[in-house]
């Protein structure tokens, strides 16, 4: 089932003359020159539209809008319209009344900007048709279209630096391992600054204490067990009274107390 056809307005130009051309008399082209330029034989307003793939050129009053001649355009460049060999502004389209009846009439732009938008708005036209064409074609035959070919060719090699590859990945950091105990369990390191805490000696280990070489004691019974290890013992401070040198420096005073004086001297 065919889709609905709407009608599209391409360009709308508001000023445009139209004018009797002579019949060409050779193959080289209309020449507005040879126009009654200063006599054009209507004036009034262009508007092109498109319906499907099909552009038509209307041309209009300005003020009611009835329709003076329109000419269909179902290609371009083609016979329908053609640009004249001495000027950007004028162009000669085929008219058609709709009865099969045909006649060829000049037109003119008094602006070539305006003549300018006239001719881009049939190429974009035709264009998109030209676009749809060949989108058509490919959705009929899918397998037609161009392929992506990816394999390599004859004799073409391809090159792998893996030792960069290995290089970047150490240099992007490598977790540190945990000390792990003989249980299996990940011991966590000790803060930065810590004491760490004194480990017990292993059996057959000797443990060094006050610069003297301390064995363990096994006791018999436990079969070859330690049964405990000797603590060092502390330094022992000295114990002398912190008093010493006050009472001897007060008993020497107190000495050479003048007789008589009931005060004592410190």
């Amino acid at each position: 089932m065919e889709e609905a056809e709407y009608e599209s307005v391409l360009c709308v130009k508001p000023d445009v003359h139209v004018y009797r051309i002579p019949p060409r008399a050779t193959n080289r082209g209309y020449r507005a020159a040879e126009w009654q330029l200063d006599q054009p034989s209507w004036s009034g307003r262009l508007r092109i539209t498109a319906k499907g793939q099909v552009a038509y050129i209307k041309l209009e009053d300005r003020t009611s809008g009835e329709l003076f001649a329109q000419a269909p355009v179902d290609q371009f460049p083609g016979t329908a319209v053609e640009s004249v060999t001495d000027s950007s502004r004028y162009f000669v389209i085929r008219i058609e009344d709709g009865n099969g009846r045909r006649a060829f009439i000049g037109i003119g732009f008094g602006d070539r900007g305006d003549a300018f938008d006239f001719n881009v708005a049939l190429q974009d036209h035709f264009k998109w048709v030209k676009q749809q064409c060949e989108f058509a074609k490919q959705a009929q035959n899918p397998d037609q279209g161009p392929k992506l070919d990816l394999s390599f060719k004859e004799g073409q090699t391809i090159k792998l630096n893996i030792a960069s590859m290995k290089k970047k990945e150490g240099t992007a950091g490598t977790p540190r391992t945990r000390p792990t105990s003989t249980g299996g369990l990940s011991l966590l390191p000790p803060p930065p600054g810590a004491r760490t805490a004194a480990l017990a000696p292993l059996p057959g280990e000797h443990l060094s204490v006050g610069g003297s070489v301390v064995q363990p004691a096994v006791s018999p019974s436990s079969g070859g067990a330690t049964v405990s290890w000797p603590q060092p013992k502390p330094a022992t401070a000295a114990t002398a009274d912190v008093w010493g040198d006050f009472t001897k420096s007060t008993g020497s005073t107190s000495s050479q107390t003048q007789p008589g004086a009931g005060w004592v001297q410190f």
